[in-house]
């Protein structure tokens, strides 16, 4: 029997824990336990509120996504990296992730909150603004 890879773990992980993160996030009182972390959705104006205090703001999109615009404050880690990178990722501090359209984002959500990290799922980034 071959073995994963940690990086197919994780991937394995968050598609298995897709279920328990709502795809659009739309709910900002939506909240799920994930392993040792927190995840739940998060809304633009709360997004903002804990970037603010410090919170980091993750964009899990592809660099090409990124390169046609992004919330200035975010770090790239595309979904595809994001277990390979999870030490680039401050453990002490809130994490908001977003992507395009909500689903790379709740995977990304579901990934850090298994991995002991609290987070927030923007979602789609055009929540940040609207």
């Amino acid at each position: 029997m071959k073995r994963l890879t940690p990086f197919a773990f994780a991937f394995f992980l968050a598609a298995a824990s897709s279920s328990l993160v709502a795809c659009d996030s739309a709910s900002a009182g939506s909240s799920t336990q994930a392993s040792s972390g927190r995840v739940s959705g998060i809304d633009g104006p709360g997004a903002h509120a804990l970037v603010a205090q410090g919170a980091t703001l993750v964009d899990v999109r592809t660099p090409g996504e990124w390169q046609s615009g992004h919330i200035e404050g975010a770090v790239l880690i595309p979904i595809d990296e994001l277990g390979g990178r999870l030490g680039e990722i401050p453990r002490d501090r809130t994490v908001v992730v977003y992507c395009a359209s909500g689903a790379r984002s709740a995977q990304a959500a579901a990934v850090l909150g298994a991995a002991g990290y609290t987070v927030r799922d923007l979602g789609s980034i055009s929540r940040w603004n609207g």
